[in-house]
């Protein structure tokens, strides 16, 4: 059953999740619900596999422009990370990240994350670099 109030959904149809996680015991928080800090982290590898393939190499994160956590995560859930380029500029790249948990014996689907972050194109000597330049 999902938390009162939780707006059942379905995972996104046609895409395949960039990431899939079970969160185990040792991730949640005081009040017994997943740690906001270990889904960020996830969150934020999810992102940088899109902006590493557009960057054709190593990136940075430079800022997270938005987080939402809509519903929280629970142990057992089943947590996919839907991440998809947003817009590419000269050496940056935003990237939006969805998140949806699935669980209960039915599986029952709720969107639990929203965010977007941006990352920057860095060469060997980590500096900025143009996205398209290899």
């Amino acid at each position: 059953m999902s938390e009162p109030g939780a707006a059942t959904c379905t995972l996104p149809v046609g895409r395949e999740p960039t990431l899939r996680v079970m969160p185990m015991p040792s991730d949640v928080n005081v009040t017994g619900d997943i740690f906001g800090g270990w889904i960020m982290s996830q969150v934020d590898i999810a992102g940088a596999i899109p902006a590493v393939r557009a960057a054709c190499g190593r990136v940075a994160t430079v800022a997270v422009n938005s987080f939402v956590f809509k519903q929280p995560v629970l142990i057992g859930d089943l947590v996919s990370f839907y991440a998809e380029v947003a817009r590419i500029g000269r050496t940056s790249i935003t990237v939006n990240v969805e998140v949806y948990a699935e669980r209960g014996i039915h599986r029952e689907v709720v969107k639990v994350t929203e965010a977007t972050l941006t990352y920057v194109a860095v060469g060997d000597d980590r500096k900025p670099r143009p996205v398209l330049e290899r």
